[in-house]
C-alpha cells in the first residue's frame, strides 16, 4: 500500500530576508506570487511563488525566538521541507507508520490544511504530507506581494487573510 501521494505542492526554503530572497526566486527565476502572509502564531511570514509545475514556499522568521530563526541560526538559509498532497492525510500516517517511518507534528483539527510530518533523520530532509478542502493554485481575497511584505496579511488557521479580520 502507498501513501498516495497526489502531486507536488511546494519546495519550503527558509531564508533571513524574504524580500532578498525574491530577487532570485521571483525576478530571475521568475516565479509569479500566489499567496502568503504572517503567521503569527509561528514568527514566521510566508510567501507562495509559482514557479514551473509547483511553489516555492520563502519562509522568513519574524522573531529572533521562532523555531525558524533557530532552525537558520544552527543550519543556515536553504531548504526546510517538501510538501506532497496526498488524499487522505489520516491514512497516509497509518500507511508511512506501518512501513516503519515516524510521524511528527500531525494536526488533523483544520480541514483547511490537515498535515503530519516524517523525521528527516528517517527521510534524508523534513517531509510534509497533507491534505487539504481548498485550492490553494492562485492568490486569495486581492492580497498582493507588497500587501505580504508589508505585514497586512496573515493566516486564519492555514488560510491567508487580511489583518485585522480573523
Amino acid at each position: 500500500m502507498t501513501a498516495g501521494v497526489r502531486r507536488l505542492d511546494h519546495v519550503a526554503v527558509a531564508v533571513r530576508d524574504a524580500e532578498a530572497a525574491l530577487a532570485l526566486y521571483a525576478g530571475v527565476l521568475g516565479g509569479r506570487f500566489v499567496l502568503g502572509g504572517d503567521n503569527d502564531e509561528t514568527g514566521n511570514r510566508i510567501i507562495h511563488l509559482r514557479l514551473g509545475g509547483f511553489k516555492i514556499e520563502l519562509m522568513q522568521p519574524l522573531r529572533d525566538d521562532s523555531l525558524l530563526a533557530r532552525t537558520i541560526d544552527r543550519r543556515g538559509e536553504g531548504f526546510h521541507h517538501v510538501t506532497f498532497v496526498v488524499g487522505d492525510v489520516t491514512r497516509t500516517v497509518d500507511v508511512v507508520e506501518a512501513a516503519g517511518f515516524e510521524t511528527v507534528g500531525t494536526d488533523l483539527g483544520d480541514p483547511t490544511w490537515r498535515e503530519t510530518f516524517l523525521r528527516p533523520r528517517q527521510t534524508g530532509g523534513l517531509v510534509q504530507l497533507v491534505d487539504t478542502d481548498r485550492d490553494w493554485s492562485g492568490p486569495v481575497d486581492g492580497i498582493t506581494l507588497d500587501d505580504v511584505l508589508a505585514g497586512r496579511a496573515g493566516f486564519d488557521g492555514a488560510w491567508p487573510c487580511w489583518k485585522g479580520t480573523r
